[in-house]
This record gives structure tokens, sequence and C-alpha cells, in this order.
């Protein structure tokens, strides 16, 4: 993207820059795109405040796609790609995407296999609204409800993959996390428990009900977590292998059914 020329979108560059954002010019050059006159000028303030771009744009770019994203719904990030990525590699027929928030992980997955059969869940209304705007659009159906008790039944046994980027933020840790995260996304997109694997634990344990044979289980992790989620998967009888891409900054646990 070019450096703005607009006096206008340079006074919203240095305004967003003085405010820490390291991305000022390409920040102004959206907002500028899409607000004018006074409008631009509350939005820029809001941004300076801590609101996250992507909510005050109403959508977020997740491979390649562009995401629809509410206000208190959590903003899809660029390492959960990985997650797509290594889902779409199995080619699946039938997906669950569990903690889907936006529904991005599903919305992006439907637009890569062909004839997807769908299905995402969440708990939180304001979540399952939105996810409701990209999923459904492409095929897809979303369940609102605590991970797997909304799902239809006819899903047991059948489920191809199981994607969850699920909330493993330790507890503890959430009083360090940026302003825009811990101020406007949902706690419980967020906090994960005392060690940031309480869902984790929880969607691992009953996915083996869901899956199919062969079925896959895939769920996004820290580095750091990492060696801690693939033991939850082999305790519950998953072989787990661990994934990392630099590329994206992104980690994720496979897990197979272990027969």
């Amino acid at each position: 993207m070019n450096p703005p020329t607009n006096p206008s979108c340079i006074d919203t560059v240095n305004t967003l820059r003085e405010a820490g954002c390291v991305y000022a010019e390409i920040e102004a050059q959206l907002l500028s795109d899409a607000f004018h006159g006074d409008e631009l000028d509350a939005m820029v303030c809001r941004r300076v405040s801590g609101t996250p771009l992507e909510q005050l744009l109403g959508w977020a770019e997740f491979c390649g796609l562009r995401i629809l994203v509410a206000p208190g719904v959590f903003v899809p990030r660029r390492r959960t790609e990985l997650l797509v990525h290594q889902a779409a590699a199995r080619n699946p027929h039938t997906v669950v995407d569990i903690c889907c928030g936006s529904g991005a992980v599903g919305t992006a997955l439907a637009n890569i296999v062909d004839g997807l059969d769908l299905h995402a869940a969440d708990i939180d209304p304001v979540a399952v609204l939105c996810a409701r705007r990209n999923v459904e659009p492409v095929g897809g159906q979303v369940h609102e409800g605590d991970l797997y008790s909304t799902l239809p039944q006819h899903l047991r046994s059948n489920v191809d993959v199981i994607v969850a980027n699920a909330p493993y933020v330790p507890t503890s840790a959430i009083g360090s996390m940026p302003p825009e995260a811990r101020d406007h996304e949902p706690m419980v997109a967020l906090d994960g428990g005392a060690d940031g694997l309480d869902v984790h634990r929880r969607i691992v344990v009953d996915a083996r009900v869901w899956l199919a044979e062969g079925g896959c289980l895939l769920v996004e992790t820290s580095v750091r977590q990492a060696e801690h989620t693939a033991a939850i998967f082999a305790d519950a009888g998953f072989d787990p292998t661990v994934v990392h891409s630099e590329e994206l900054d992104g980690t994720v646990v496979v897990g197979e059914i272990h027969r």
C-alpha cells in the first residue's frame, strides 16, 4: 500500500502513530476509505482508545477473505490460518468448528473444500449472530450452546474433522493482554482457566463421541502450552502431533484417533 497523500489521511496517520499503532499508515488508509468527516474523526478516536480496527471496519482479513466481525466478538488472528490449512489438507466432508467466534475458521474451510458439510458452535449469543452472517452464506449451520451440547445428534460418529480455536490464555495472564483484546473481546473467548487449558480438556475428552472412523481433532494452542495440550490428547486416546508455523506464528495440536 502506497503512503497516503491526502492531508486528512496524513493527519490520521500521525494521530494513530502517536497512539502507538504499529501499522498506522495501513490503518489510516482503511479508516479513511471507510469513513469520512465527523464519522472518521469518531472512529479514529475509538481506535486511539483501543477499539480493535476490525470491529470498527466490521470485517477482518483472514485466509484471503473478509470475515464479518461485530463489536464484542473475538477478532480472528492470522496465526489461526494454520488451523485452517491443517484441516483443509485432510479434505474433510463434515467439519465441526467448536468455539467458533465469528465463524472464521469454518468459513475459510468452506471456501477451500468443495461441498463441505459445516457446523459451527459457540456459547456466546453475540458471536453466534455474527457467525451466522459468515457461515450461512457458505452453506453451513451455526448452533448456540456449550461446546458439543447443541450439535445435531446425526453428527455423532460422523464428523471427519473437529477444529477448535478455544480460549487458552491463563486467567492470571488476562491482565497483561493488549487492551484491544482484554477490553473489547469477550472474556469467554480469552480465559482458559488456571493453566489456560480448561476448555481444551473438555473439547478433547468428548471429541471421540463425534468423530468418524479415521477422524481428526485439531486445536490451536501456544508454543509454551503445546506439550501440555498434546498430553491431554494422548490421555484421551489420540495420537497427537504438534505443528508449528514460524511464518504465521501459529501452533496446532493434531490428534488422530488411536484405535
